[in-house]
């Protein structure tokens, strides 16, 4: 059997048209025979969701996004979702977008809530959420340090506008001569550092032989330490002071008069009897000297001496 070529163009022309709704269908992310569930979610910003957006639970596609539009005036954003899988979950379960990846852009997850006994239905609408992305959160955190850094420069300006303000021209030299003067005493501390060092290598031997004196008189002065605690120092302090103790009781007794000695301090007639007897003395010596014959007769022949007579001056003095 023969077709006609009419009846050839029109099978062509109807498959085009077929074709044409299919892909038209297919780039609108919509399936011509669909029979999955259709669900709905608002939101206030969709954050660069698009149309034909995978759908997935746990991480496994089960629909697309299929139309995203206006709600109302006031911008809210309503998403139809279709999901084609069977898994079943609850009506108070949430449709959340997130980020596939830093660059891949945005996806819907659908996160199942088993707590409640209703099951969703085609034409429900879920719960609404949106994670916050990567891009977001860095946005959030350097938000806060951006302003911070903002005050930190506005300080720094103001420090460094006064620190200008007190470095004028004359504080400038100042420092600079400042600087000169340190720079010099450095270098003069290196050239008396190199003069010590030198000084000590010319005289090192001196020093060990200093050192090692020292060593001697420190072992010496040891010793002699150790002579002296091995002595019965506690002893002869006893002795000490039981001599003070002595010496202090003959002064309080001489200072009371009793005894010889206190006596010879404190009797005022035995010392007028002594000044009596000094002057006695003394005349005696005195009339010795002047009147020799009075007291020694000496005779080389063996005469008898003669009686000694009183001068006439003497008598009439007498």
């Amino acid at each position: 059997m023969k077709l006609s070529r009419e009846l050839k163009t029109s099978i062509i022309v109807l498959g085009g048209i077929l074709l044409f709704i299919l892909g038209f269908t297919y780039l609108k992310s919509s399936s011509l025979f669909e029979n999955g569930r259709t669900y709905y979610a608002l939101y206030s910003n969709v954050s660069g969701l698009t149309v034909g957006t995978p759908v997935t639970i746990n991480g496994f596609q089960v629909g697309k996004v299929k139309e995203i539009r206006f709600h109302d005036n006031k911008g809210t954003l309503l998403v139809t979702l279709t999901v084609d899988s069977n898994f079943k979950f609850s009506s108070s379960s949430k449709a959340e977008i997130y980020d596939t990846g830093i660059i891949g852009g945005k996806s819907i997850r659908i996160v199942p809530d088993f707590s409640s006994a209703e099951t969703s239905k085609s034409g429900d609408t879920l719960m609404a959420s949106v994670q916050v992305g990567l891009t977001e959160l860095v946005t959030q955190k350097l938000t806060p340090l951006q302003e911070k850094i903002e005050l930190v420069m506005i300080s720094a300006d103001s420090v460094l506008t006064g620190i200008n303000q007190v470095l004028d021209t004359k504080t400038r030299a100042n420092l600079r001569a400042s600087i000169a003067n340190l720079n010099e005493t450095v270098s003069n501390f290196k050239q008396s550092s190199a003069s010590l060092n030198t000084l000590l290598d010319d005289n090192k031997q001196k020093l060990d032989e200093t050192l090692g004196n020292v060593n001697n008189v420190t072992a010496n002065l040891s010793k002699i330490s150790d002579t002296l605690a091995q002595a019965n120092l506690s002893k002869t302090m006893k002795s000490l002071e039981s001599s003070v103790a002595s010496f202090d009781l003959v002064l309080k007794e001489i200072e009371q008069g009793n005894g010889s000695m206190g006596k010879l301090l404190k009797d005022e007639k035995l010392y007028n009897n002594l000044s009596d007897a000094s002057n006695q003395l003394e005349l005696l010596l005195q009339d010795m000297r002047l009147n020799p014959k009075r007291y020694v007769h000496f005779s080389l022949f063996g005469k008898k001496p003669k009686q000694y007579e009183t001068p006439a001056e003497e008598t009439s003095t007498q």
